[in-house]
């Protein structure tokens, strides 16, 4: 029997690498890369398609004759992310795509009555009608978390003027409101996703959330594999001023304060993505230990 193909956009990046992994592990589908350069496409899928979330018609030379999408837009990369999430659906759509995974977060905007503006949260869940409306036999959201690797990269330790080395954020410490996970364990839910159609292919949302932190908990796993980092906290305001793009994180901490990373009754959700996954998800502690 052939195997039925799956597309992965934005397959070379943190989410869709992945993704891309654990279908190809699970030997069940026939895995297709989406990136803008094909040619010096080294990751693990079967095979790589050119195409751009900008243009439509690429995506649906990308979509042909596939069963599923796997889609993921970037907003740090200055995407209008809901712009090209109607691309993604509308091209998916048409090319008789059955089962859509739309990657989103929760709405921000929604949970918090307007108090906090986090577009690359928000702007992500405003796609969801999109999904939901179009009309897909099978359709299914996952909500990625704040990923161990965020630590090693966008938000890793810094040297500070005491000459310690460590984090200057502003989010109270103690507060156990950060959903975390190893983003490779995504994968693990998107699989499960697609093997099981029936069963979360009806709008369902999977919160991918290994654990729920505080600040002084991730200084505490790191201090438990012989790593001693700092952390300080700074009023919004101040951290606001810190670097291009700093009052968006300031706003993100704000919310995840208030509400957690997931918001408030999400329990369901990251439940549903645990069930579902096909594999167990890796703890901070054992991802340090790896040698991050």
């Amino acid at each position: 029997m052939e195997k039925k193909t799956i597309v992965v956009i934005g397959a070379t990046g943190s989410q869709g690498k992945g993704v891309t992994n654990a279908l190809v592990n699970q030997r069940a589908f026939h895995v297709r890369a989406v990136t803008r350069n094909p040619a010096i496409y080294s990751g693990s899928a079967h095979e790589a398609a050119k195409a751009d979330l900008n243009d439509t018609d690429s995506l649906k030379n990308a979509f042909k004759n596939a069963y599923g999408v796997f889609a993921v837009t970037n907003f740090w990369e200055g995407a209008d992310e809901l712009a090209q999430g109607k691309n993604a659906v509308e091209a998916a759509k048409e090319s008789g795509v059955q089962h859509f995974i739309w990657s989103t977060l929760p709405n921000v905007e929604s949970i918090s009555h307007g108090e906090f503006n986090v577009p690359h949260f928000t702007g992500k869940a405003k796609v969801d009608a999109l999904v939901k409306s179009a009309g897909f036999k099978y359709h299914t959201f996952v909500q990625p978390p704040f990923y161990y690797q965020n630590l090693m990269g966008m938000l890793s330790a810094q040297p500070k003027d005491d000459g310690t080395i460590g984090w200057t954020l502003p989010i109270d410490p103690v507060k156990k409101v950060i959903h975390m996970s190893d983003i490779n364990d995504l994968g693990k839910v998107v699989a499960g996703a697609f093997l099981q159609p029936d069963a979360v292919g009806n709008g369902g949302y999977l919160a991918l959330a290994t654990e729920l932190n505080s600040f002084n908990d991730i200084l505490a796993a790191f201090k438990a594999n012989g790593k001693d980092y700092s952390f300080t906290q700074v009023p919004g305001d101040v951290f606001s001023t810190f670097f291009e793009g700093a009052k968006e994180l300031t706003e993100m901490f704000g919310y995840f304060e208030k509400y957690t990373y997931m918001g408030p009754n999400s329990k369901t959700q990251i439940n549903l993505a645990k069930q579902t996954a096909i594999g167990e998800f890796l703890s901070l502690e054992k991802w340090i230990e790896g040698g991050n």
